[in-house]
């Protein structure tokens, strides 16, 4: 989690300060700055909600890996799977 806020704290610098030699002229200028400037910010924000979307993923294929191997264990050693009791 620290490494993601590092890499988006490094971007952030990078892209997105006013610097001397980025500052518009105009109007026109502006608009166009403004607009990569919002497009930048989506492509990070996508970037990163398809790296939260994967990790996710690969806790659910842990997830379905772990109950299988307990399943095994359990058949190994012969108890069956009973469910909850009622």
């Amino acid at each position: 989690m620290t490494e993601l806020r590092n890499e988006m704290d490094s971007d952030l610098d990078q892209n997105y300060s006013l610097n001397s030699n980025a500052d518009p002229k105009n109007m026109q200028e502006l608009t166009i700055y403004v607009q990569n400037l919002l497009q930048n910010v989506q492509d990070k924000f996508q970037t990163m909600s398809d790296q939260i979307i994967t990790r996710i993923d690969d806790m659910g294929n842990r997830i379905d890996d772990l109950e299988k191997s307990i399943a095994d264990l359990m058949n190994q050693a012969g108890i069956e799977g009973q469910g909850p009791e009622k």
